[in-house]
């Protein structure tokens, strides 16, 4: 059950994903010098609109693809806040794949692996670069890039996963339905 998970916050604070139980979760994991780094204004405004409702937003900053996230948790934090005007918590930098990952993500991949990446610019240009470094890359459920999306129901249970190629809106209408 993701209530027995915790992350440690960007200020070192450790955090159980209890304290949230009866909320609408949505966990991403983030860089801040990607091409999907623009998402962070939509993810705001999930958090803007939302938050009041009963949605939390975790933050995740990683940079295991393509070292996109270089900096210190201060300096992803004010870059996040300076470019995207960002108030939803963000967790320390941490390991999304590997031996190194996080538990809750070695959680949220057993209960929703991957199922494709949407029509989007980069589609082909990250299945082409998966492929020529692992032919079976597709079926296999780690996180392929920054900005993977998670929502958990009220309930504590993994209903989505959403790729980084994902429209915004439909990770929206997802956490409108479970409000």
């Amino acid at each position: 059950m993701i209530y027995d998970y915790e992350v440690t916050t960007g200020k070192g604070d450790t955090l159980s994903l209890s304290e949230f139980k009866g909320k609408v979760i949505l966990i991403v994991n983030t860089a801040t010098g990607c091409g999907f780094t623009p998402q962070y204004a939509p993810i705001e405004q999930l958090y803007k609109d939302y938050h009041d409702k009963g949605l939390e937003i975790l933050d995740i900053p990683c940079n295991q693809f393509g070292g996109q996230a270089p900096g210190t948790d201060d300096e992803i934090h004010e870059f996040c806040s300076l470019h995207y005007n960002t108030t939803f918590p963000q967790m320390k930098k941490s390991d999304v794949n590997g031996e190194n990952e996080l538990p809750l993500y070695t959680y949220l991949k057993s209960e929703k692996g991957f199922e494709g990446f949407e029509e989007h610019e980069f589609k082909t240009l990250l299945e082409g670069m998966f492929a020529k470094e692992d032919p079976d890359w597709a079926k296999k459920p780690d996180i392929k890039w920054n900005f993977t999306k998670f929502v958990i129901d009220r309930n504590g249970n993994v209903v989505a996963r959403f790729e980084p190629t994902a429209d915004v809106g439909k990770v929206e209408e997802c956490i409108k339905s479970l409000l």
